[in-house]
C-alpha cells in the first residue's frame, strides 16, 4: 500500500517490498513449468520453500506500511470514517483486479476463480485496517494471537464429514471443507476441491498482516536505529524457533496457512527487514536498493501487469512448419534460451529476463513520475 508520497518514505521498506514483488514475478514466470528448481516451487503440502516465503512477506509489509501511514493521517485531522471509506475503495479495487486477472480474457462467470492472491491481499488489508483504526498495539497483538489460536483449535477440533477432526490432508482439512461448501466451482483449477487462498485460511493470513502492523509500531519507538535493528533480529530468530516448535504439532503449510506457518514466516520477514533496515537506515547503503525501490513504489501495478502480459503471450498463437501451434511465450523462450542453455538454466533465465523487462518499465514510469496509487 503506497500511502505516503515519494518524500519521507522508509526506503528499506520499499526495498523489501520491491524484492518481494520481484520474487513473486520470478516464481510465477518460469520459461517452462517442467523445469523449475525445487526452491522456486511451493512445497507440495507440508513444508516451506523460498517460494512459500513470498506471499507472507508481502502481507507483513502491508501491515508495516499501515502503521507508518494511518496514524499520520489521523494526526493530520482525517476522520476514521473518511479513512474507512478510503480503505473500502482500495479493498474493492484490489479485489476487482484479482477477479479481472482470474477471468481474463474469457470471463466465464460460471467457473471464474473467486479467491486469489490479490483478493486475499484486499481482504487482509480491509480487516487489518478495521483493527488498526479501532485498537492500540496491545489490542492488535491480542487479535493476532487470537486468530492463530482460534484457527489452530478449529482445524483440530471441528470434525469434517467423512474425515473427522484434525485431518490435515488436502481433502480432509476443515479449511478445504469450508471452501467446498461455499466456493464450489470457483476454486483453483488445479485442485477444484480446495483453494490455497481459501476463505477460512484467510483468518491466519490476517494475523500475518497484523505481525507487520506490530513491527511498524516497533519501528516508531524512541530507540536508536541500532537497537531497533537488533531487537527485530532477536524477535525474528525467536519467531523461527517458536514456529519450528509449533511445526511438530501443526506443520508449516502455505496452502492452508497454518498457525506455525504464520509464526515461522514472520520470523523470516523480521530477519530480512532487519537486514534491509540496517543496510539502508543505519549504514546508509542505498545504491543497491534502487532497482527494488522502483518495483516497490508501483508494487500492485507491476504485479497485475506481469500477470496480464504472461496471459497475453500465451494467447498469441503461431502455426509451425509441422502444422502444430506454439504461443508467443514458447516461441520467444525457445528462440532466446533453450538453444544454448540446459533446461533448468533456460527456464530460470527466462524468469530473470521477465523481471528485467518489468524493471525497465518501472524505471521509465519513475522517470515520468508516474506512480499508480490504488
Amino acid at each position: 500500500m503506497n500511502d505516503s508520497g515519494r518524500s519521507g518514505r522508509l526506503i528499506s521498506l520499499d526495498a523489501f517490498r520491491g524484492i518481494t514483488i520481484a520474487g513473486m514475478i520470478l516464481v510465477n514466470n518460469p520459461g517452462s513449468w517442467t523445469y523449475v528448481y525445487p526452491q522456486l516451487r511451493h512445497a507440495k503440502w507440508h513444508g516451506v520453500t523460498f517460494t512459500d516465503l513470498i506471499f507472507p512477506f508481502f502481507l507483513f509489509i502491508v501491515g508495516v506500511a499501515m502503521t507508518l501511514s494511518m496514524p499520520k493521517r489521523l494526526e493530520a485531522g482525517a476522520s476514521k470514517k473518511s479513512m474507512m471509506l478510503s480503505v473500502t475503495r482500495r479493498t474493492l479495487i484490489i479485489f476487482a483486479l484479482g477477479i479481472f486477472l482470474a477471468g481474463f480474457p474469457y470471463f466465464d462467470l460460471s467457473t471464474i476463480r473467486i479467491p486469489g492472491v490479490l483478493q486475499r491481499i484486499a481482504i487482509c488489508y480491509f480487516f487489518t485496517s478495521v483493527i488498526v483504526l479501532n485498537t492500540k498495539w496491545k489490542g492488535q497483538a491480542y487479535w493476532a494471537l487470537g486468530l492463530i489460536t482460534f484457527y489452530w483449535l478449529a482445524m483440530f477440533l471441528i470434525p469434517v464429514p467423512g474425515f473427522g477432526p484434525g485431518d490435515l490432508s488436502p481433502a480432509g482439512n476443515f479449511a478445504a471443507f469450508i471452501d467446498q461448501k461455499l466456493l464450489t466451482g470457483h476454486m483453483w483449477i488445479q485442485t477444484k476441491t480446495w483453494d490455497p487462498e481459501g476463505l477460512f485460511s484467510t483468518l491466519p493470513a490476517i494475523a500475518t498482516t497484523l505481525t507487520g502492523v506490530l513491527t511498524g509500531w516497533w519501528l516508531k519507538v524512541d530507540k536508536t536505529k541500532i537497537e531497533i535493528t537488533v531487537w527485530m533480529l532477536i524477535a525474528g530468530n525467536l519467531g523461527l524457533l517458536i514456529g519450528w516448535i509449533m511445526d511438530m504439532w501443526f506443520p508449516w503449510n502455505k496452502a492452508i496457512w497454518t498457525s506455525s506457518y504464520v509464526v515461522y514466516t514472520t520470523g523470516f520477514a523480521l530477519i530480512f527487514l532487519s537486514f534491509c533496515y540496517w543496510s539502508v537506515e543505519v549504514m546508509n547503503w542505498r545504491k543497491w536498493t534502487r532497482p527494488f525501490v522502483l518495483y516497490g513504489t508501483n508494487s500492485i501495478a507491476v504485479f497485475v501487469l506481469s500477470g496480464l502480459v504472461a496471459r497475453i503471450m500465451s494467447l498469441i498463437k503461431f502455426t509451425n512448419a509441422d502444422h502444430s501451434t506454439s504461443n508467443l511465450h514458447q516461441v520467444l523462450y525457445h528462440a532466446l534460451y533453450t538453444s544454448w542453455l540446459p533446461p533448468m538454466g533456460a527456464s530460470l533465465a527466462w524468469a530473470f529476463s521477465y523481471i528485467s523487462g518489468f524493471l525497465l518499465l518501472m524505471w521509465l514510469m519513475d522517470k515520468k513520475k508516474l506512480y499508480i496509487k490504488i
